[in-house]
């Protein structure tokens, strides 16, 4: 007789519609504030609002800021250099859709 295992796994799902603070950020995404904000710096996150206090982040950032905490923990990168992958990364997966479609 085997033994069969059943994996479970957590799937978020978030609206575009959501708004997160950048206290609310960090907790979602795991990320410190100071990655966020260079991230920020640097043009890959895109909130409204005037300063630290007053960002508005929208539902597709969470993604984003889960990605760069990853690739800046695992990789040991700078925000610059996260920026540098996402992109690349975002090209190879335009790259695999074209090539899909023919």
């Amino acid at each position: 007789m085997t033994q069969s295992h059943v994996l479970a796994s957590t799937v978020l799902v978030v609206e575009e519609q959501v708004s997160f603070t950048l206290p609310a950020l960090c907790r979602a995404s795991g990320a410190e504030p100071e990655l966020l904000a260079a991230l920020v710096g640097e043009g890959l996150l895109e909130p409204s609002g005037q300063g630290l206090a007053d960002w508005a982040f929208g539902g597709d950032a969470l993604r984003q800021a889960r990605r760069a905490m990853r690739l800046a923990r695992d990789l040991d990168l700078d925000p610059s250099a996260v920026v540098l992958v996402m992109g690349l990364l975002a090209e190879i997966d335009r790259l695999r859709g074209q090539l899909a479609r023919h």
